[in-house]
């Protein structure tokens, strides 16, 4: 049987991760602050740990590198932790924290699938969602398009 931590301070999002990863052969136990993963980590031995990046006084970067640092020392064992990112600037900090995988909310049931069996195979997850096109591909789209920004006007390649 598989084990899963979710650790959130908001029921919804507990809820959510919840519905996406729950089936008959997941132990799904949800911990409401930071401070209870590590303890929970120690007396379940999941196989992974799902944290939301903004949780009371322990968000997920001090949750990680918390597991981190006591699985160096071997006080609890080494977890794939996986992250639910506000934002996609925060994916920084997800490196920093030295988590295996994240997701960007909104969540999505399919990526957070996705993302927790990778982990749980001992693999890797970084969700590439909404990340931005660079400027050199948009700018050879043939879609394209110029604007007028003192009119507000909009014309297309081709003179349409």
């Amino acid at each position: 049987m598989t084990t899963i931590v979710i650790a959130s301070d908001a029921p919804l999002v507990r809820a959510d991760v919840a519905a996406a990863l729950g089936d008959p052969g997941t132990e799904l136990i949800e911990v409401h602050t930071g401070f209870d993963v590590a303890p929970t980590v120690d007396e379940h031995e999941p196989d992974l740990v799902v944290v939301d990046m903004q949780m009371g006084n322990m968000g997920a970067m001090a949750v990680c590198m918390n597991l981190r640092l006591e699985a160096s020392w071997d006080n609890l064992p080494t977890v794939p932790v996986l992250i639910l990112l506000d934002r996609r600037a925060d994916v920084f900090l997800a490196r920093r924290a030295g988590a295996e995988g994240w997701v960007v909310k909104p969540l999505d049931p399919l990526r957070l699938r996705r993302a927790a069996s990778a982990l749980i195979d001992g693999g890797t997850y970084h969700d590439d969602s909404l990340q931005p096109v660079p400027s050199f591909i948009a700018a050879d789209t043939p879609a394209a398009s110029t604007s007028d920004a003192a009119t507000g006007a909009s014309t297309a390649p081709g003179g349409a």
